[in-house]
């Protein structure tokens, strides 16, 4: 029997949707083409012409990207981080030495100043050759102390820390507890007030960086007082700080040289100087640090691709079975078609995200969940064909193969390293929920009091009112569109036809959003428990997203004279792989097996069907489910290794 957990903190449901809603962006100052899409507004004109970045910045980001290369090339040994299971000191000297830590860091602190496109394009060839090295970059860059200072810090903090994170230092996050994943509302890492300082006391699992950490950025609970608002705040912390113990570096089935571990605090101070933002501000500043710092993972994403398409290509060439070439099977074929269309979505999706980030005229954050939902997962699919295609050497490690002879293709490694994305900066679960929020906003926003059984009779008759009048407006317009005419998009017509792709996503924008609405209509308040129907709902809007973003890639790519014939053909196979995925989605928003998966989960928490699992030996140790986080001294040694010492 495992050992009952002690010391669990009790959030009501309602609790926890309080916090997570008050830590959202709730306004929309800029246009989002994600939002309008789910909305069943198909505004290509967001995101038509491409945007393109400025010559200087391309300028800028090519001279680095070329170093990077070089130094990928010539000094990270992927297999012996594999091997050894950490990323050597030298590796990360010479990055440092080449300003890698500094990528999106102003020139005037020390940084490169490269635009949100060329950090990603470097992540993108970083992690193609080590995935722990890219996420280490990643982490240092996209949500430890760089970015959340870069949109939230003081002058003074500014200049205090981002010379040493653009040059020395690395950074990491903490925010997941033991006790604590998504769910932030049960934090329990305190930072009391004392004068001029906060004492810190708790522990951060999963601190990814944070085992060689020289500064940490640190989500802590405020407690209510006089003269303090209280709530979960942000603050910066030196790693070396007295009371601070890195008790454990944890260890996973990938990514294995990353240097993620178990933090404790106890009566850790530090200034008040050192906080960012206003009390109560931290999961606001988090979640709007992750609007862009999640483009690092389907950066990484994209990478994975290319290097699967390269792989799968060069081996389905080489390898003959029944007298042809593997490639030439089309139970093979198929798996490469998907593999190379899914690559230029990818990238497509990137890029354009990127750019736009860049451009900063869009709210971009449904865009870049939607990159991290739709490039962790399939990028994942990829990984998992290219080992199909490898067969046997798929499986067998890279070490293995080049022990025998053989080329050292670390196929199975990229599928274990791959895997940690779909969990990451948000769980694909969690990002779907996320999503399918931001997506039903405008709903919610004239209809919300209308479902909210805790609203009096007053406020729900004008909630109805106002609903009246957005839904006279709207569901009219939901009817017809562009989508119809034949003649749509003609701009898109240049030996293959993408136009009639166009005129699809017009048209299904508008069937997308009538079939929200006709959720919402049907289950009112209960919406937010079709979590199976809401998560349809987004992966519908993914593939839209994506489909539109190949089209308006290739159309760009056309017009430069870059590849525009082969980019229309990947194009097309995209979007007519997508929309067979649309079409299942859709009738599985209707005919699933929800109601009857619930039923059968309560049997299985209930003990009905514990004969089913008679049979087998368990062999996990005894322990407990999650280890206990009671704030106090450490008992362990320090587990901190800063890189250098």
């Amino acid at each position: 029997m495992s050992a009952p957990t002690e010391n669990r903190s009790t959030v009501t449901e309602r609790e926890a949707r309080q916090v997570a809603e008050a830590a959202r962006e709730r306004d929309w100052h800029k246009p989002s083409f994600a939002k309008e899409l789910f909305l069943g507004r198909f505004r290509l004109d967001l995101v038509h012409p491409h945007p393109m970045p400025a010559e200087e910045s391309v300028r800028r980001g090519e001279e680095f990207l070329a170093k990077l290369r070089a130094f990928c090339e010539a000094e990270i040994d992927a297999a012996r981080i594999e091997r050894e299971a950490r990323i050597p000191d030298e590796v990360v000297a010479g990055l440092k030495e080449l300003g890698a830590l500094g990528m999106k860091i102003d020139p005037k602190y020390g940084g490169l100043g490269l635009s949100q496109l060329y950090y990603n394009k470097a992540l993108a060839l970083v992690g193609s050759v080590s995935p722990a090295v890219g996420a280490l970059l990643s982490a240092h860059q996209s949500i430890g102390v760089p970015q959340p200072l870069k949109m939230f810090g003081t002058e003074e903090q500014k200049d205090a820390f981002l010379p040493r994170c653009a040059r020395t230092d690395i950074s990491a996050f903490l925010l997941t507890e033991p006790d604590v994943g998504s769910d932030p509302a049960r934090l329990a890492t305190t930072a009391v007030p004392d004068g001029d300082e906060y004492v810190l006391d708790g522990v951060k699992l999963w601190t990814t960086n944070g085992v060689v950490a020289d500064l940490l950025v640190v989500m802590a609970r405020v407690p209510k007082s006089e003269g303090h608002k209280g709530g979960i705040t942000a603050f910066v912390v030196e790693a070396d700080s007295e009371g601070i113990t890195v008790e454990h570096r944890n260890a996973f089935m990938g990514l294995r040289g990353i240097e993620n571990g178990v933090t404790r605090f106890h009566r850790v101070r530090v200034p008040a100087a050192h906080r960012i933002g206003s009390e109560g501000a931290g999961l606001k500043i988090a979640l709007t640090t992750l609007n862009t710092g999640r483009l690092s993972l389907p950066a990484m994403c994209a990478g994975a691709g290319k290097w699967c398409l390269k792989i799968a290509r060069e081996w389905s060439a080489e390898r003959e079975q029944w007298g042809k070439p593997l490639a030439l099977h089309e139970a093979v074929g198929a798996k490469i078609s998907f593999i190379a269309a899914t690559t230029f979505a990818l990238e497509a999706v990137l890029d354009l995200s990127s750019q736009m980030a860049d451009e900063d005229r869009n709210d971009i954050r449904i865009e870049a969940a939607l990159a991290k939902l739709y490039g962790s997962e399939m990028a994942w699919r990829m990984a998992d064909e290219l080992v199909q295609i490898r067969g046997g050497r798929g499986y067998e490690t890279a070490e293995s193969l080049k022990a025998r002879g053989e080329r050292a293709v670390p196929a199975e490694q990229m599928l274990r390293d791959l895997r940690i994305n779909r969990i990451f900066e948000g769980s694909t679960e969690i990002m779907h929920l996320l999503i399918a929020r931001e997506a039903v906003d405008a709903h919610l926003s004239v209809a919300g009091d209308l479902i909210d059984p805790a609203k009096s009779l007053p406020e729900k008759a004008k909630a109805g009112a106002q609903a009246g009048v957005f839904y006279a407006k709207w569901l009219p317009k939901l009817v017809a569109g562009p989508g119809q005419l034949p003649t749509s998009y003609g701009e898109f017509r240049h030996g293959v036809d993408l136009s009639t792709h166009l005129r699809y996503i017009e048209r299904t924008s508008r069937r997308l959003a009538r079939a929200t609405f006709y959720g919402m209509s049907r289950w009112q308040g209960r919406m937010e428990t079709k979590q199976g129907f809401l998560g349809r709902i987004v992966d519908i809007g993914a593939e839209l997203f994506a489909m539109s973003a190949a089209c308006v890639r290739a159309e760009r790519l056309r017009t430069r004279d870059e590849h525009g014939r082969e980019a229309y053909q990947l194009a097309d196979a995209f979007c007519r792989q997508a929309r067979i995925r649309v079409e299942e989605l859709f009738g599985r928003l209707w005919t699933n097996t929800d109601d009857l998966d619930r039923k059968v989960v309560k049997g299985v928490l209930g003990g009905a069907y514990t004969w089913l699992e008679e049979g087998i030996v368990d062999p996990s140790e005894d322990g407990p489910w999650i280890a206990d986080a009671t704030p106090g001294p450490s008992t362990q040694s320090n587990a901190r290794r800063p890189y250098g010492s």
